[in-house]
């Protein structure tokens, strides 16, 4: 009975994310039709989404760096990764092995769960929010956002928040070009901005 009580405990998320559903109910479909693909395996999928917070403002301050990845890990779900200085640098006052960020890499069920939260209530949630720049696909499909703090997330209390703190978010898919990478992420529920 009790191995029973660990495995509920282990996987929280009782049934298929939302989002998932319908990317295999609606979209495949669409793209399939709008491309021309010929096997269901050249549809393109989103493969997982990193989000990386950069913490060199906080490398002589260890609780900075320790509320920073906790905040990230309420926002992502999951324990993040302290990212060490790959070199020194002088001018940055940075010696080699530092702790200078954190990133976390989502995949599968919370990947979904991730994406479907901040495209339909975090970005509403900003000030003035018109849409996210179609600009900043890197040619091989994937697409990076940066978000200036994380107060925008429903996870994060105000009142504990100690500095404001932005991140970059990363969803890499596996298309092979800029439009089709797009095409998934709108139809997908992204809020691109209307030219």
């Amino acid at each position: 009975m009790a191995k029973k009580k660990n495995e509920q405990e282990a996987m929280p998320f009782t049934e298929p994310a939302r989002l998932r559903v319908k990317y295999q109910n609606e979209v495949m479909g669409q793209l399939k039709e709008k491309f021309g693909y010929e096997n269901v395996m050249q549809i393109p999928k989103l493969e997982k989404i990193v989000l990386n917070m950069g913490l060199g403002s906080e490398k002589d301050n260890p609780k900075g760096i320790e509320k920073a990845i906790e905040e990230l890990g309420i926002i992502a779900g999951q324990k993040p990764i302290v990212t060490k200085a790959k070199k020194s640098v002088a001018n940055f006052k940075v010696r080699e092995g530092m702790n200078v960020g954190a990133k976390v890499t989502l995949r599968g069920d919370r990947m979904y769960y991730f994406a479907d939260k901040l495209m339909n209530i975090v970005l509403p949630r900003v000030r003035d929010f018109r849409g996210v720049s179609d600009k900043s696909f890197d040619g091989r499909g994937s697409y990076a956002m940066g978000v200036k703090e994380q107060l925008i997330f429903p996870e994060i209390n105000y009142d504990d928040v100690d500095k404001i703190r932005g991140m970059d978010i990363v969803f890499v898919t596996t298309a092979k070009t800029d439009e089709e990478a797009k095409e998934l992420l709108r139809l997908m529920g992204m809020p691109f901005v209307q030219e």
